[in-house]
């Protein structure tokens, strides 16, 4: 695979893997005979062959797998095993069945509805087209494809990922929008975020508590009584988490940090991620003068190496008006839609500051 400007090398979704694996198994089906490797196009453009790791058939069924190679991409499914079994069914279409290794969506707000295997759309679609493909060129028609897509191993991998928290249980999903994995992205990330809203909503929760990370929504368990689907962990997504707040129809909306990363936020950085902003102490010095800070305290400030150090040089004053400015920021990307409050914590747990009052 390609090589990024970083020298990074790129990879593959497990959803064109399985599209590749199905591919295999329905040619071995077809033509009663093992193939080593199946040709595919992405949904981004490319068209790659992959090479299949196993392949077999029988009167009734064809199965294959891919190893997906997720690139320099530290992916906790690389390297895992991809497969597809493929049957007959007379009822028409391509029908996914639940493999084991392979999550079982079981609440509302994902893009597959309760009770499916957890192969996302795309992923689907490309399953699908592979399985076309196929029956065209072999002249098959009048007949459906049964498709098992299954994991070895997939339930402890997903152990690693959101999809306990998304209500997706007994493994991994199938995913991908373009068919390639970028080294580092954060957009399945990103995915996994606005996706955890989603699914609270669909739980009729209107109270959400947003948290950058778990230690974050274990202090927020002890100062909020609500069901676990109310507490999402959005990372460095402030913005686009708050902005998704009001699309879904959120009531209203906690918002719990330590000042590290609500400064930023804090600044205008709609991403606090240390590759998209940078701590600010000009505007840490200003919101210090502001609060009352003298001028001995506001050069410490500008001379601190954190956040956290010029924090702890000040009072609830300066606290209670970072969370202030986050508020006023947060309130004019959700453009007032919900009710927002928004805290300051400290590593031990402490509020150190909030807004409103």
């Amino acid at each position: 695979m390609a090589r990024s400007k970083d020298n990074l090398r790129s990879g593959f979704t497990t959803g064109s893997c399985a599209a590749a694996a199905t591919k295999g198994a329905l040619s071995a089906l077809v033509h009663q005979r093992e193939f080593r490797e199946a040709t595919i196009r992405l949904p981004a453009g490319p068209v790659v062959t992959f090479a299949l790791h196993s392949c077999g058939f029988n009167a009734r069924e064809g199965w294959g797998s891919v190893i997906k190679d997720a690139g320099d991409d530290p992916d906790v499914t690389h390297a895992a095993e991809i497969c597809s079994q493929v049957a007959w069914n007379a009822r028409g279409g391509v029908h996914f069945l639940l493999g084991a290794g392979v999550g079982l969506v079981t609440r509302k707000g994902l893009p597959v509805p309760p009770g499916e295997p957890a192969i996302n759309p795309v992923p689907r679609a490309m399953i699908a087209e592979a399985v076309d493909e196929i029956l065209a060129e072999a002249g098959v028609v009048g007949t459906g494809v049964d498709v098992e897509i299954s994991v070895p191993g997939g339930e402890a991998l997903a152990r690693k990922t959101f999809n306990p928290r998304l209500g997706i249980v007994g493994g991994i999903s199938i995913l991908g929008t373009t068919g390639i994995v970028v080294p580092y992205s954060t957009e399945a990330w990103l995915a996994s975020v606005l996706q955890g809203i989603d699914v609270a909503v669909a739980q009729d929760c209107r109270h959400l508590i947003l948290t950058v990370g778990a230690s974050g929504e274990r202090f927020a368990r002890h100062v909020f009584d609500l069901p676990d689907v109310a507490f999402v962990q959005i990372g460095p997504f402030f913005g686009p988490a708050l902005r998704h707040a009001a699309r879904a129809g959120v009531e209203r909306v906690s918002l719990l940090a330590m000042v590290g990363k609500l400064a930023k936020f804090a600044a205008g950085n709609e991403s606090v991620h240390s590759q998209d902003s940078s701590q600010d102490f000009g505007f840490l010095a200003a919101v210090a003068r502001a609060a009352g800070a003298d001028d001995d305290q506001v050069r410490l400030v500008l001379a601190s190496n954190t956040a956290q150090e010029a924090s702890d040089l000040l009072d609830i004053a300066f606290h209670d008006l970072i969370c202030r400015k986050a508020w006023e920021f947060g309130r004019s990307l959700s453009a007032a839609s919900y009710d927002l409050e928004v805290y300051l914590t400290y590593r031990n747990g402490k509020v150190q500051g909030k807004h409103p009052r």
